[in-house]
């Protein structure tokens, strides 16, 4: 983790993710969520994010190989790297 990472709530309401590992974990947030919408709906956040596309993102986030159906499993690994990410990344 870079020491250039952090996660800073602004008094207005606003969140800022600065640096690498704090995009990195909103880009996780964010696809776990789309996983969830597909998981239980079937609904894609957008067309081009395909089941396939969003194992291989997850994937890429996780370290693993997902195949095709492993949805709940990569949401699963994805929350457990983003409790990890959400832990070490320093918060103001």
């Amino acid at each position: 983790m870079g020491d250039d990472s952090e996660i800073v709530s602004h008094p207005d309401g606003g969140i800022t993710f600065a640096g690498p590992d704090a995009v990195a974990l909103y880009a996780a947030t964010t696809l776990w969520a789309a996983l969830g919408l597909y998981i239980k709906s079937g609904i894609k956040v957008n067309r081009a994010y395909t089941p396939t596309k969003m194992l291989a993102a997850a994937g890429q986030i996780t370290g693993k190989t997902y195949k095709r159906g492993q949805h709940q499993l990569a949401r699963d690994d994805l929350k457990i790297w983003m409790d990890t990410m959400s832990a070490a990344l320093p918060k103001r």
